[in-house]
């Protein structure tokens, strides 16, 4: 990719996630890319982290001299620090979108599950897919996949914690203790206005969440729509509370609302296919969506990531 090179003519590989930053660039998270791309507020790119390789590198230096190995997710905190869910080196990466430089702040690296209620930088995980941070930024959520957790850390303290998930696989118990509790495969998580956690389970094909008292809830399971959720891979909460589903092996982007405990399409037909409708975004066609971002604007990012785009639903 060259540097300055237009947005609408670079073609992402597998682009899984959007964070925006407040000058008003947006990054883009490419999965297979091994890379996260700056789109300015002209249009432009350049490469912001990674190299294209898949490897791990780069600690201390510039994050575009860096290595990533299949990155699933990014976001950026209102301190303007931007982590990277480093999936496959079991690590999160900070990056000061300031001086540019790339740091481990979550894993040593290890597949396993170790470390709870010590330093992150010594903790194991296995697989971290999906990541969210609290709106004083000094929390950070992450699916741990594999260990079958939801995981916290102290971004103050530098400490891990679960909050979700005891590493069994099963469907937790409706009302039990979060962290006492099995999940299916928490593939994605995501805070909510109030501070509840929001949990999408891939393979489960469900939404719960984590109250304030620490206890599990499940709002969206198999057989209560109409169309059930399938593979669904990401979820972000809007102004309004509301979540929003990258409901991925359906091909549509859904809306669950906590309050009406409803759930609408917003976008696709449900076609796997790259023909857009001018206008009309239920009868435009996706390719297995594997992001959805909500920008302060208030329009909705999806990450179209089998058709290698990302496209802006205005709102």
């Amino acid at each position: 990719m060259a540097a300055g090179a237009p947005a609408l003519q670079v073609r992402f590989v597998e682009p899984f996630a959007v964070a925006f930053d407040r000058a008003g660039n947006y990054y883009v998270c490419e999965f297979k890319g091994q890379r996260v791309v700056l789109v300015d507020k002209a249009g432009h790119t350049k490469i912001a982290a990674g190299t294209g390789e898949m490897s791990y590198s780069g600690d201390g230096g510039p994050a575009n001299q860096a290595a990533l190995h299949d990155p699933h997710g990014i976001v950026i905190s209102r301190q303007q620090q931007m982590y990277i869910a480093d999936t496959h080196n079991n690590r999160v990466r900070k990056v000061d979108l300031k001086s540019g430089r790339i740091e481990t702040i979550a894993g040593n690296g290890t597949a396993g599950f170790s470390g709870d209620g010590g330093p992150a930088l010594e903790a194991t995980f296995h697989g971290i897919f999906g990541l969210d941070i609290n709106s004083a930024g000094d929390r950070l959520y992450l699916a741990d996949l594999s260990n079958r957790r939801i995981r916290m850390v102290d971004l103050k303290k530098g400490t891990v914690t679960t909050v979700a998930g005891n590493g069994d696989k099963a469907v937790p118990v409706e009302g039990a203790l979060a962290a006492q509790s099995p999940l299916v495969d928490p593939r994605a998580v995501a805070v909510g206005k109030n501070g509840e956690v929001y949990i999408l389970e891939r393979g489960g094909n469900a939404l719960r969440m984590v109250d304030g008292a620490g206890r599990i809830h499940t709002l969206i399971a198999p057989g209560q729509l109409s169309l059930d959720l399938k593979g669904p891979k990401h979820l972000t909460v809007d102004d309004q509370g509301d979540v929003i589903i990258a409901d991925a092996e359906n091909h549509l982007v859904r809306k669950y609302s906590p309050r009406t405990k409803t759930t609408v399409t917003v976008a696709g037909s449900g076609a796997q296919g790259s023909q857009i409708a001018a206008g009309d975004p239920l009868q435009s066609q996706l390719s297995r969506p594997h992001g959805v971002t909500v920008h302060p604007s208030g329009d909705l990012y999806i990450s179209d990531s089998y058709n290698h785009r990302i496209l802006r639903l205005r709102r």
